[in-house]
Order: structure tokens, then C-alpha cells, then sequence
């Protein structure tokens, strides 16, 4: 894993003190990341620091056990205790009336708690009401939320919500366990969804997925980066395993939550919504933590000494000699007009630092860049290189933590100690191998990855998915560390630059890069790269004030600020799923659709219900509905505003710091009543703890649709904090289709102005641009200290243009409910073959035995959910063959197999190769039935399919 360097050729302190032999790779040019670990984890104290393969998933030897019989049930306090037929007793431990532990110990002892209070650090919240009854068949504990049962024949738990009618989860058979391994068995909701498990490289919709919550450091897709022993469900519940062991979650009928430890402890966190759930899970894991302002700008990681004897990689490179060579990248950085804001200028694996450190970093501050160092052994000086030298970040690499669990949670808890107990900064950590508890102390990324646009692709769920285990910053290198090239580079920085954290890392490109592509550091790629990377970080550094309020939410409520479409459409049974998991939300407000192939057209751009307005042109649409065919040139990343928002902005510049933010510009999509509250603080001390910040909410009143007013009502800033301004000016852009009959700021006219640049000269005044977006209204007000009201009156709003409803459904949970034929012999045309995903591959009846059976034909499918299906599509083969093709078809949709009800479409197709598709009666069904009556050419009595695809939505 590359990490910001810190420590040099020489000893090491692991997490505990102990002192440990230097850890020696090969990094430039490296073999794969596994080969690494592999090595690293030979080195004293490592290979036994935690368990690192992942669980095996055969059945362990030995006999499995479960808890018995209910024979005892006390009470003290809030502590609930069932004692059991096999020796084994179970806790119920109300902490909250929405949040309560289960602890299961086997041999009915309760001293075996490896975790202790290291991942639920609060767990008093002050005084909760309880009781218990006893119900026959269950015990049943209450508390003002949440009914508890404990069925006693055999020992199983279940929780419903207050009315002890309404099911938020069930076990479906007793917890089990043997030697070394414990699993619970929940029964699975009919569209009950699943995300957590941490920073997982892949969809973020987990159901029938099953997971490892186990660290491997191959960082590839579907892998586990940053595991967590947490989830959570739609049906309003989250859980926290309270372990370091490793372990398995399947997502399947029933749910199977293993980990391999002989004992069951963990954390439940009940809510009305997945924000709730993350909320309460955070109060208890911790917040996720503030970062510095400068921290949300890019970093840039390489070895700038490779003059260092000890150093693995090309001693020869240029400009890369010593330390104080980063400071000539810096005013590179800066002579390129390109915002960027700290460096990691060495790795270890043999680089080190020249010193004196102290004056690379005076001389980067100067430029506007703080210094953060990455480290492979530990950190032995760190001491000295935050309270002396100046340093102010750390990336700890996986040749030191790389075996995970406690031992890397321990050593992010030391490198977070070395910042805070040596400066006034704020921790600012990237790390790999994350656990629960990880968002209260750092960044975590998805490891050595590669420059591919697949590895762009899956990148896009995995950095979005982490916000539903509550962390905040989750980051990939851009364009990976191996390869990559100058367009992968581009559109990666593109997307990754609406997240809080992002960094480069320079240097480790392809050995023979094309030209203008000299290594990952944005200002030295060749045009038009150049100007775009400046374009996307300039936009950056414009939303600082939002995205930095938007991590403010997250410290205070766990949500995430780059969310999954489900946590701001949780009612949206598109949203829910994996068909929106290319896309996400930048806060509330900004909706991102990276482009993640090799392509200047996206498709499949899910836009929720409400209005959205691209960002680039100002044309509006309705939704729910898909976008499909949107032109995406390299220098243009979809991008959408959602109706209603009010995004704060800076001026441009290209660093925290360099200018006075003496002007705030609010940009404005109205639409009907929206609002902002803005959070501001000094973006670089932990005074903000002791409230040293100012917040300032802006209410917005607009009409939903067509003509009238826009008032825009700004609050007095509220609280104080050093360097806030006692006043300042504010710039308002206005989204709307027509110019103002009246603009007024506290009732008083505002004079219309002729051109932009007479706008621009002017202290105040208005000038609508009907050119610019599909039409910006531009208002500015002068210098204010308290609340002011802005209306413009007479004009209209954009009009949204609707969308098609047909969404593609998801075929990942699709299976073969019956064939009346198939061919398995001669060609393995198995009738699953025709909803693969695989054109090449096909479904054919029955030919190479004995008689074929005659038309008609038919296939059944499983969609694996519930649907409102509105259109079909067909694919004849595509190998060249034509015998097969449907002629006559019927198509079915039912929820039974047995009663399918009069068909949903009937027709013929073509005798063509060509995809087909065929418009359905809308209906709701789990199951679809097509009938192939008969072939369309008359040559026999076959049926082939390549693929079969539906349309519709998930219905309840």
C-alpha cells in the first residue's frame, strides 16, 4: 500500500511501544500488492499482530451448538440476563430506548470482551426506561421503541418495533457456534435490502451478496479494503459486531452473520431511516471527524529522495533528489494556476526524508501547501516532526498495519496522538485496513489499484458505499498507482473531486507514459488534460464552504457527505438498489454521474423524483425518470442540481487561505421552499470542539412550477471563531428562465445593470444573462454584517422537461424457475443462458436427442423481487445460426407459478437478428413467463434466446 512515508531506514514502534526490525520491500515498479504483504508480514511481530486470511468458508470441524433452552430470566437495571439450558447465558443491555447489546456467552461467563470499550467508546446515555413481562412463549423487554422478545423453546431473539407487531428483525434459527466460530441466522424480508460492512471495492447493494468482513490487502474488486463488522437494513436497524476477529456476512435466506470467535456480542441500532441509523451507530462507534479545510484539497504522495541509499526505487530521477526538491513541484503547482494543498513527500520503503525536515515544510506553507508524511516502519519521530518541523499529516502504510484489525486500529490511534498532542491541528490520517470505529480517526482508501476504467468503474460504489458505514472520508488514488493514462486520469479526478478527500499519487504511472503524461501530478499532463484537471479542482476549492458543511453534517449525525442515492431516496425502490450504484450524491443537493468508460455518451443517469437542472447547460428535468445518451465529452462530467438547492461558494482560489473569503456567492436553483445552513469555522485548529464556529442558514421561497417571486432571506451569522469576518459581501446567482420585473434588498429597489461588465464593476445591482446556463440571474448586495432579505419579483422558473419511467431491472438476482426444453448436450444451451448478461451465450431447446419437443415453448423466470414490469426485451441468438428465433410470443407476469392470468403482450416478431422489444400492460409480479408459439421462420419446432431483459419498477 503506498502511504505517506514517515519513518525512515531504522527501528520502529509498533501500536504497543515494542520495538520492531525495520521492514525492507520492493516498491517501485512492485510486484502485486499481495506479493507485498506477503513480505511484510514476515517481519517479527507482524505475522502474529492479528488474523489476516480471510474465514474459511467451509463448515468448521467439530460439533455446532447452540444456547438451549430459556431455563432463567433477571433483571438489573437495564441489564437483562437469560440463563439457558446448556450452561450458556445471554445479555440484553439497554443503553438507549433505540439502542441496546446482545452479548451471548457459551460458557455463561461474561469476561471475555476483546473489544472493550475500543469500538463503542459511548455507551451512557443517561437514564432509559424499561421493563419486562412474561408473555407464554417469550420474554418480552420494552423500552419506548423497541419490543425485545426472547422466545424460550429454543433460545432465539427477535425485535419488533413498539407495538411488538412490527418486525425489524427475527432470527430464524438459534445462534450457533463451534470452537472457533459463531453465526447467527436472521430471517430475510421480501425486499429487505443490506449495506455497511465498511469500505467494500463494489456495489454497495449487499443482498444476496455475501461479504467478508476480513482483510486481505489485494484491494480488487469485490474485496474488502477497510472492513466492518457493521450493516444495516431498510428495515430500520443497524448492527455492530463488537470484535476484532474476522469474519462473513451472507445476505441471503436466511441472513448468516459469522465470525470467528466463540462468542456473540454486538450493538443494535434501530431508527425510522437509514440517517437515523447511522446517527445512533455513530453515537456509539464515534463521529466521524472534522478534517482540516486544506485536507479537502488534493494531496500529491511521491518520494522526493531518491538520492537515499536505501531507497528501492530509480535513484536517477529527476528533480526527485532530495526533499527539498518538492518545494520546485509546489511552484509548479502554482505557476499552473492548479488548487492543491499538500504533499506527501516521502514513502519510506527506503526513502525517508532529507533533513532538516522543518525547512521542506516552512517552504511549502509558504506556497500554501501543508506537509503530511507517509510511513512504512512507524512513528518513531513523530514528536518532532509535528511540534518541531512543522508536519501535519500521516498516511500509515500497510507494510506497517497491514495485519489489520486491533494492531492497525492502534496504530491510527498513534499516528492521530502524534498530531493532536504535539500541535493545535486537527488529526488528518489515511490508512488502509480499517475496522468500525475507524471514521472517528481517519481517511481510509482502497489501496494499490490500478488506472483502468474498470477500476474506475467498481471505485465509484465502493467510495459511495463507504458512507453507509458511516465514513465520511473514503478515498482512491486517482487513476490508480499502477498504470493508468492521461483520459483515465482525467475522468477519475473529475468525480473523485466532489468527494471530501482525495490524492495522487506521483510518479507511479506507466514506465513508458504517453506524452504530456509525465507522472500523476495534475499540472504536468499536456493540453487538453491540463486545463480540465484545473477546471475540476478550481470547482473544488469554489464548493469548499458547501462540501465543508456538508462533513459537518457528518460529524454531527454520521451521514455520509458523498451518499448513495438510497440515503436522500430512501422511499425510491430504484434508489435502494444497485442500478443507481454509478452515480451519487455530493451532499444533499449536487447528484454526480461519473463517466467510467472509454466513451463521450452516458447512458443510465437515474434522476429522482423532483427537478434537476444540469449543471453545464441549466436544462431541466423531471423526475423519476432515466436520462439516457448524454453527451459527456472529456471535459464534462454529468452533473445535476437538484431543484431547490442553495450551494454556498468561495472565490476562486488555490489554496485554504490565500484570499479573504470577503465575498460569499450563494448559487440558487429555486423551487418552491428550500433552505442552507452554512458552517464555518478555522478550518485548521480543534477549536471548533469548544464551539469556536459560526453557522448562517439562508430560507429560500420560490414557486414550484411557471411564475413569480424568488425571495432569498439570509440569516445573521450566529457563534464566532478566530479569523471570522465582522462583515462581508454576497453575490447571489439565481437560476431562473426570465429577467425580474423588480429586485429588492430589504424592500429597496436594486438597479438593473446593461452587461456583465457592468455588473461586475458595480458595488451592487442585478444583471440577468439569458445565454448563460439557460438563463442566471446575478445579484449583489455589498457588504452586510446581519440578516438581509433579496427578492426578485416577475420572473419564472426553467421548465423540466420529463423523462421516460422505463428502468432497466436488474437481472443480478434473476433464476430459472422451469424450461419446458433445453439443450445441454451438444451446445450448452441451458436455459439460464438467456437472462447471463452474455450475448454469445443462448438459450435452445432440446435438438441433439430423440424427437425435439413441438412448439410451444416456454420459459419461467424468478426476477428475485417484486416488480411493476412494463416492457420486454429480446435478443435472437447472435452466433450466426437462425434457427429458433420466436415468431408468435405471449408473455406472462404473475406472483404465483400456478396462476399466471391472461398474458401482459401478445404479438410476432421478425425473423432479423436484431434486439427486439415489445411494450407490456404494466403489471406486478414476481415471476415473468414468455411463450414462444411459434418460430419465426418456419424451420422447425426450436426456440433460441440470446437474452431476455425487462423494464419496469420494484413495486411493493
Amino acid at each position: 500500500m503506498r502511504l505517506p512515508s514517515i519513518r525512515r531506514s531504522q527501528g520502529r514502534q509498533g501500536p504497543s511501544g515494542s520495538r520492531v526490525r525495520t521492514v525492507r520491500h520492493r516498491r517501485r515498479r512492485r510486484t502485486p500488492a499481495a506479493s507485498l504483504l506477503a513480505a511484510a508480514l514476515t517481519v517479527a511481530g507482524l505475522a502474529g499482530a492479528g488474523p489476516v486470511a480471510l474465514p474459511a468458508s467451509a463448515t468448521p470441524a467439530g460439533a455446532t451448538a447452540t444456547a438451549g433452552d430459556v431455563t432463567g430470566f433477571t433483571r438489573s437495571g437495564n441489564t437483562f440476563t437469560v440463563t439457558a439450558s446448556s450452561r450458556a447465558k445471554a445479555r440484553v443491555v439497554v443503553a438507549r430506548a433505540d439502542i441496546f447489546r446482545l452479548w451471548l456467552s457459551p460458557d455463561g461467563s461474561f469476561t471475555d470482551d476483546p473489544a472493550g470499550s475500543e469500538l463503542a467508546p459511548t455507551t451512557d446515555f443517561g437514564p432509559v426506561t424499561s421493563s419486562y413481562s412474561d408473555a407464554g412463549a417469550y420474554y418480552r423487554i420494552t423500552t419506548g421503541s423497541l419490543s425485545i422478545r426472547v422466545d424460550k423453546k429454543p433460545l432465539r431473539f427477535s425485535v419488533f418495533r413498539a407495538d411488538n407487531t412490527t418486525p425489524v428483525w427475527q432470527e430464524s434459527r438459534p445462534t450457533s457456534w463451534t470452537g472457533g466460530r459463531t453465526t447467527q441466522y436472521l430471517a430475510r424480508g421480501a425486499d429487505e435490502q443490506f449495506y455497511g460492512t465498511g469500505l467494500r471495492l463494489g456495489e454497495w447493494a449487499l443482498r444476496g451478496k455475501t461479504v467478508p468482513i476480513a482483510v486481505d490487502n489485494k484491494w480488487r474488486e469485490n474485496d474488502n479494503a477497510s472492513p466492518a463488522p457493521f450493516y444495516m437494513s431498510t428495515n430500520g436497524y443497524g448492527v455492530m459486531r463488537n470484535t476484532w476477529a474476522p469474519g462473513s456476512y451472507g445476505f441471503d435466506s436466511p441472513t448468516t452473520l459469522t465470525h470467528d470467535e466463540k462468542r456473540f456480542d454486538a450493538w443494535y441500532f434501530t431508527g425510522d431511516s437509514l440517517k437515523s441509523v447511522l446517527d445512533a451507530y455513530t453515537d456509539v462507534s464515534g463521529k466521524p471527524f472534522m478534517a482540516p479545510m486544506w485536507g479537502f484539497e488534493l494531496g500529491n504522495a511521491d518520494c522526493f529522495n531518491a538520492s537515499n541509499p536505501d531507497y528501492q526505487g530509480d535513484h536517477n530521477r529527476l528533480r526527485h533528489q532530495n526533499t527539498p526538491d518538492v518545494v520546485g513541484y509546489a511552484a509548479d503547482a502554482r505557476a499552473a494556476d492548479m488548487p492543491s494543498g499538500w504533499f506527501l513527500p516521502n514513502d519510506g520503503y527506503g526513502c525517508g526524508y532529507t533533513a532538516p525536515l522543518k525547512s521542506t515544510v516552512d517552504a511549502l506553507k509558504a506556497k500554501g501547501f501543508q506537509t503530511g508524511l507517509w510511513t512504512s516502519t512507524g512513528l518513531g519521530s513523530i514528536a518532532d516532526e509535528v511540534g518541531t518541523a512543522g508536519s501535519r499529516g500521516v498516511k500509515t502504510d500497510v507494510a506497517w498495519i497491514g495485519s489489520g484489525y486491533k494492531y492497525a486500529f492502534d496504530g491510527v490511534r498513534q499516528a492521530v496522538d502524534g498530531i493532536e498532542k504535539n500541535s493545535d491541528a486537527r488529526r488528518f490520517v489515511w490508512t488502509v485496513d480499517g475496522w468500525a470505529g475507524t471514521q472517528r480517526n481517519a481517511v481510509v482508501w482502497t489501496g494499490d489499484t490500478y488506472g483502468t476504467w474498470d477500476d474506475m468503474r467498481w471505485h465509484v460504489p465502493a467510495i459511495t458505499g463507504a458512507g453507509l458505514s458511516g465514513l465520511n472520508y473514503a478515498a482512491g488514488d486517482i487513476d490508480g498507482i499502477f498504470g493508468g493514462s492521461p483520459q483515465t486520469y482525467t475522468r477519475d479526478l473529475q468525480w473523485k473531486a466532489f468527494t471530501p478527500a482525495f490524492m495522487t499519487m506521483s510518479g507511479w504511472g506507466a514506465t513508458n507514459p504517453s506524452a504530456g503524461y509525465h507522472d500523476k501530478q495534475p499540472w504536468r499532463f499536456a493540453e487538453p488534460y491540463l486545463s480540465i484537471n484545473r477546471k475540476y479542482l478550481q470547482l473544488k476549492m469554489r464548493l469548499m464552504p458547501y462540501l465543508y458543511t456538508m462533513s459537518r453534517i457528518a460529524h454531527e449525525s454520521g451521514v455520509p457527505s458523498t451518499r448513495a442515492m438510497v440515503l436522500e431516496y430512501p422511499d425510491d425502490p430504484v434508489a435502494r438498489g444497485n442500478l443507481t450504484s454509478g452515480q451519487f450524491m455530493a451532499g444533499d443537493s449536487l447528484l454526480v454521474a461519473p463517466v467510467v468508460s472509454d466513451t463521450s455518451v452516458r447512458d443510465g443517469i437515474y434522476l429522482p423524483a423532483g427537478t434537476w437542472t444540469d449543471y453545464w447547460t441549466g436544462r431541466t428535468y423531471a423526475g423519476p425518470g432515466w436520462l439516457n445518451g448524454y453527451r459527456a465529452p472529456l471535459d464534462t462530467l454529468p452533473l445535476f442540481v437538484k431543484g431547490g438547492a442553495v450551494v454556498p461558494m468561495w472565490p476562486q482560489m488555490n489554496h485554504t487561505g490565500e484570499k479573504p473569503v470577503d465575498t460569499l456567492t450563494y448559487d440558487i436553483h429555486p423551487r418552491g421552499t428550500s433552505s442552507f445552513t452554512l458552517y464555518e469555522d478555522d478550518g485548521r485548529t480543534r477549536a471548533y470542539r469548544s464551539g469556536a464556529y459560526a453557522r448562517q442558514r439562508v430560507d429560500v421561497t420560490a414557486p414550484t412550477a411557471g411564475s413569480g417571486a424568488v425571495t432569498v432571506a439570509v440569516g445573521a451569522p450566529t457563534g464566532s471563531y478566530t479569523g471570522k469576518p465582522a462583515s462581508r459581501g454576497y453575490e447571489f446567482t439565481l437560476h431562473v428562465a426570465t429577467a425580474p420585473a423588480t429586485v429588492t434588498i430589504d424592500g429597496a429597489p436594486v438597479p438593473g445593470l446593461a452587461s456583465k461588465a457592468a455588473y461586475d464593476a458595480a458595488a451592487s445591482g442585478w444583471y440577468f444573462d439569458p445565454a448563460d446556463r439557460s438563463g442566471v440571474l446575478r445579484i449583489k448586495n455589498g457588504t452586510k454584517a446581519g440578516a438581509f432579505t433579496v427578492s426578485a419579483g416577475g420572473t419564472s422558473l426553467p421548465a423540466a422537461e420529463t423523462l421516460p419511467a422505463a428502468t432497466p431491472i436488474d437481472r443480478s438476482a434473476w433464476s430459472l424457475v422451469h424450461a419446458d426444453s433445453q439443450e445441454t448436450t451438444a451446445e450448452n444451451g441451458a436455459a439460464a443462458h438467456a437472462f447471463d448478461g452474455n450475448p454469445t451465450t443462448i438459450w435452445h431447446t432440446a435438438w441433439s436427442s430423440g424427437t425435439p419437443a413441438p412448439l410451444p415453448h416456454e420459459i419461467r423466470i424468478d426476477l428475485g423481487a417484486r416488480y411493476t414490469v412494463d416492457g420486454l426485451g429480446h435478443l435472437p441468438r447472435q452466433d450466426g445460426g437462425v434457427n429458433g428465433r420466436i415468431g408468435g410470443y405471449e408473455v406472462y407476469v404473475s406472483d404465483s407459478t400456478t396462476d399466471w392470468g391472461p398474458p401482459v403482450a401478445t404479438g410476432t416478431f421478425a425473423d432479423t437478428p436484431a434486439a427486439k422489444t415489445t411494450a407490456l400492460t404494466p403489471k406486478n409480479g414476481r415471476y415473468l413467463r414468455l411463450r414462444a408459439l411459434t418460430e419465426a421462420g418456419g424451420r422447425g419446432p426450436w426456440t433460441s434466446v440470446a437474452e431476455i431483459t425487462l423494464t419496469g419498477r420494484p413495486a411493493p
